[in-house]
C-alpha cells in the first residue's frame, strides 16, 4: 500500500527526508552525496533565511511502511512578485523506478500549491540560485560534482510520462588545463588591465577575505547574474548567511577577485579541488570520518580535477576580456596544483558569452540537465 506523509520540519525529521535521497544511490559509482547536515540546514525554517519570503512543504512516499520517494513543494513569494508569476517550484525530488510513487508525489505537491493560488509548477529549482538545480538527462555515467544533482536514467521519462516540459537547460563541460596562459589570454589581460584601470587582488587571511569580499561577492552575484533563468536577488539576510557559512571554506589560492582603481570589486573567480570522491568516501557525514576525507581533499589536492564554482563580472564589464584576468591567475595555480581537467559546473545552454570562454580548454559537453514545467 502506498502512503504519502507530509513531513514535519524538526530536524529529526528533516534528517530522514534528506537521508533517502543519499540512500537511494547506495552503491552508485557516479552520485556524490551532499553534506546531510548542510541539506538539512538548508531545509529548515529555522535556519534558512530565505523562509522569510518562501513557504515549503516537504512529503515522503512509503510502501509498506518503508520510504521510496520525497519531494520539496516550494512557493518563492519573492521570485513570484519579481516575475509576476504564481509559480510552484519543486525540489529534492527522488523516487524508485515507480510510476505510482512518482505520480503521487508529484501529485500531493500540485495539490499543496493548487490550494495556495499557484497555477504552474518547475523544477527542480531551490530557495535560491545557490542552492541544487536541474534534473541530469545526459551523462548518467559521468561523475557528479558538490554543487549538482545526480539523479537515475530512469528520472526524465517519469517526468514526461507526468506531462512536463522543456523549460531550460544547462550544461556541463569537461575542461582540459593548459600547459600555460595562452597567449591571447595574456594579451588580453594586459590590455584590459591598462584600459580599465583593473588589478588581480589575492588573499592569504580568511578572516580579511571575508571582511573584505564578504558581502561584495554576492552583491557582485545579484548583479551579474540577475538576467539568468529564475534567478531572485539574495536578500540581506541571505548575503549575511553566506558569509558566515561560506566563504570560511574557500581555498583562498584558489580564490581570485579583480578591482578597478575605485579598489571595487568587479569580477571574481572561485575554484576549489574535486571534492567528488572525498563525499563519496564520508556518505555525506563529517563524523566519524568523513571531516578526514574533505579536509585531504581540499588541502591536499588529492586529484587531478577542480571545480569552477562561480565566475561573476559587473555587468559593465562583461564582455570586455575580464574573464582573461581570472584565468592568467587561476591557470598557473592549477598547474601547480597538477590539476589536469577543470569541470565547468552548470551554465545555461543558451550563454554564449560563458561557453565562449572556454575554447582554449578543449571542453567536452558531457552534462546536460533540464527545469522542467507544467500547468496546475
Amino acid at each position: 500500500m502506498l502512503e504519502i506523509r507530509i513531513i514535519e520540519k524538526t530536524k529529526k525529521e528533516l534528517r530522514k527526508f534528506v537521508e533517502f535521497g543519499v540512500d537511494l544511490y547506495k552503491g552508485n559509482q557516479y552520485f556524490v552525496p551532499p553534506l546531510i547536515s548542510d541539506d538539512v540546514n538548508t531545509l529548515s525554517p529555522s535556519f534558512n533565511p530565505a523562509f522569510d519570503f518562501c513557504d515549503a512543504e516537504y512529503f515522503m512516499a512509503y510502501r509498506d511502511g518503508k520510504p521510496v520517494g520525497r519531494i520539496a513543494a516550494i512557493i518563492h513569494r519573492r521570485g513570484n512578485e519579481m516575475h509576476g508569476t504564481k509559480t510552484l517550484r519543486f525540489g529534492f525530488v527522488d523516487f524508485v523506478d515507480d510510476e505510482e510513487v512518482s505520480k503521487a508525489l508529484f501529485d500531493a505537491a500540485a495539490d499543496w500549491g493548487r490550494s495556495r493560488g499557484m497555477t504552474t509548477m518547475v523544477g527542480p529549482l531551490g530557495f535560491s540560485d545557490m542552492d541544487y538545480e536541474g534534473m541530469l538527462i545526459e551523462g548518467f555515467d559521468e561523475l557528479s560534482t558538490m554543487a549538482t544533482i545526480y539523479n537515475y536514467p530512469y528520472y526524465p521519462a517519469h517526468m514526461e510520462r507526468l506531462g512536463f516540459t522543456k523549460s531550460a537547460d544547462w550544461v556541463e563541460y569537461s575542461l582540459k588545463v593548459p600547459a600555460e596562459v595562452p597567449e591571447k589570454h595574456q594579451r588580453i589581460t594586459e590590455i584590459v588591465k591598462q584600459k580599465y584601470g583593473l588589478r588581480i587582488v589575492k588573499y592569504t587571511s580568511a578572516k580579511k577575505a571575508a571582511s573584505e569580499i564578504g558581502r561584495p561577492l554576492f552583491e557582485l552575484i545579484n548583479e551579474a547574474y540577475a538576467d539568468l533563468f529564475e534567478f531572485v536577488k539574495l536578500s540581506d539576510r541571505q548575503i549575511d548567511h553566506y558569509v558566515k557559512y561560506y566563504i570560511r571554506i574557500l581555498r583562498l589560492d584558489l580564490l581570485t577577485t579583480v578591482r578597478n582603481s575605485d579598489d571595487e570589486l568587479v569580477a571574481i573567480g572561485v575554484a576549489l579541488p574535486s571534492m567528488s570522491r572525498a563525499l563519496q568516501k564520508s556518505k555525506g557525514k563529517m563524523l566519524p570520518f568523513g571531516w578526514y576525507h574533505l579536509a585531504r581533499a581540499l588541502y591536499l589536492n588529492q586529484t587531478d580535477t577542480v571545480d569552477l564554482l562561480l565566475v561573476a563580472v559587473k555587468p559593465e564589464y562583461q564582455s570586455k576580456g575580464v574573464n582573461a584576468l581570472l584565468f592568467a591567475d587561476l591557470i598557473p595555480l592549477f598547474n601547480k596544483h597538477g590539476f589536469k581537467y577543470a569541470e565547468s559546473n552548470p551554465e545555461l545552454e543558451l550563454n554564449a558569452k560563458v561557453q565562449a570562454q572556454w575554447q582554449y580548454f578543449e571542453p567536452r559537453q558531457h552534462k546536460r540537465r533540464r527545469c522542467y514545467i507544467k500547468n496546475l
